[in-house]
């Protein structure tokens, strides 16, 4: 298959890679540039554990193309913490145990990200709403909901 170039912002660094044509961008960020904060679990869109936000919108990269990806701007959990500092959701699912077995865990604060940068005083059903297209076998869900409640708190407590 035909490379094709493929330039984009990861994280805030300008990233440039060469891509063979149909490459998801899950797997050139993990293969290809070393980002492995996106899982690939089920590889068919269906269980948010590759999700990253691109240009402000959640996306599943295991159904993105990466080259449909050029100029676009990519933020995944490895470009969360700024100055060795946990961003609040990553700390938030720490204190709470969020995390346990850990591989939902980058798909959750991804959706949990662009529900707080929406709306940083949901409701519980808008917690769950957001994380309604991501599966965890491990928590219940209930430590991941109160994790981003208590990110959302956080935030408007320092913003107060």
């Amino acid at each position: 298959m035909a490379k094709v170039p493929v330039e984009f912002t990861l994280n805030g660094l300008e990233t440039a890679e060469f891509v063979e044509s149909g490459t998801t961008l899950l797997n050139a960020l993990r293969d290809k540039i070393g980002d492995t904060s996106p899982k690939g679990g089920c590889h068919q869109g269906t269980c948010g554990a590759c999700s990253v936000i691109i240009d402000g919108e959640l996306r599943l990269s295991c159904l993105t193309l990466a080259e449909t990806c050029g100029g676009a701007d990519i933020k995944t959990t490895a470009g969360l913490a700024e100055g060795g500092v946990l961003h609040p959701l990553q700390r938030a699912f720490l204190d709470a145990f969020a995390t346990q077995c850990g591989f939902c865990t980058p798909g959750m604060i991804m959706a949990a990200k662009v529900l707080l940068d929406r709306t940083p005083n949901p409701s519980r059903e808008d917690v769950v709403e957001a994380l309604s297209g991501n599966i965890c076998r491990c928590t219940g869900y209930e430590p991941i909901i109160q994790a981003v409640l208590t990110a959302a708190r956080a935030n408007s407590q320092n913003a107060a």
